[in-house]
């Protein structure tokens, strides 16, 4: 297969379920999330309150065909992405403690290889705690589930800020 066919796949996989959910007026149906991605957050997790970007971004497709959308902007490719994270949290304090919440996955298309994840995260840091939600395409590839795309949002500041 080609090195993007999975992610080509998975984006198609995505356009089809949105077409047709809104095209028969069907409602999406969030669960937990499955016990295998769970695991890849919470390891993500674990990794951002030790301070270790490489092992956090060891769960991300390594591909210049990954997507990063936050801010108004989409970041492509691995490294990009990394060197992102690297330059807006260069050091333990900055990065503060990561915890997700509110996580709901759904299968793509009725793929069991495909998902949809929804959460919420926050970083505890001081002076500046900060929070949001996010977006995940995740595959499982090679047997292992990997974030394809990625769009995360922070709340507003709060009002006095």
């Amino acid at each position: 297969m080609h090195k993007f066919g999975c992610f080509t796949h998975a984006l198609r996989i995505v356009a089809l379920f949105a077409f047709v959910a809104a095209m028969v007026g069907c409602s999406v149906h969030y669960v937990s999330p499955c016990p295998e991605i769970k695991r890849v957050l919470d390891a993500q997790a674990t990794a951002w309150n030790r301070g270790d970007i490489d092992e956090f971004m060891r769960y991300y497709w390594r591909s210049e065909e990954l997507t990063f959308s936050a801010g108004g902007a989409t970041q492509r490719g691995w490294q990009a992405t990394y060197d992102r994270y690297k330059s807006r949290y260069p050091n333990a304090e900055r990065m503060g403690k990561l915890t997700f919440n509110e996580l709901h996955t759904m299968p793509i298309a009725g793929h069991d290889d495909a998902a949809l994840v929804l959460g919420r995260w926050h970083l505890e840091r001081s002076p500046d705690p900060v929070g949001g939600n996010f977006s995940l395409v995740m595959v499982r590839q090679n047997g292992r589930w990997v974030i394809v795309h990625d769009h995360t949002s922070a709340n507003p500041p709060a009002s006095g800020n």
